[in-house]
């Protein structure tokens, strides 16, 4: 086994977990993980544990968050020509938010 299968607390990563999603699931959970800066083996592993996702912003980061928000502008454009509005969207944007206030904070706290 090689060092990257060993997490943070030094422990062998040698088990797998699978489990099937539908279509839409897998498409947010694709943006999730992009917006997140994440691998998706921790994204999940931190969701799942009910552990905090922090984003370290970094370019990867940034080119995500534009690119999820003009297909948020898309998507608005969609609406307002009279389609209704989806879950995954809200739930994007949702993430986007809270991505961006944590942003402004350490620019506020100089971090």
């Amino acid at each position: 086994m090689s060092m990257k299968n060993l997490d943070r607390h030094n422990r062998w990563r040698n088990k797998t977990v699978a489990f099937r999603v539908s279509p839409e699931e897998d498409e947010q959970l694709e943006i999730f993980v992009k917006l997140s800066g994440l691998t998706k083996q921790d994204y999940i592993t931190r969701r799942l544990l009910e552990k905090e996702v922090v984003v370290q912003g970094n370019p990867r980061v940034y080119k995500a968050l534009r690119d999820e928000l003009a297909a948020v502008l898309d998507e608005l454009r969609r609406i307002e020509a009279g389609q209704g509005v989806n879950g995954e969207l809200l739930d994007t944007i949702h993430m986007i938010a809270t991505i961006l206030n944590g942003m402004q904070e350490e620019i506020a706290y100089g971090n």
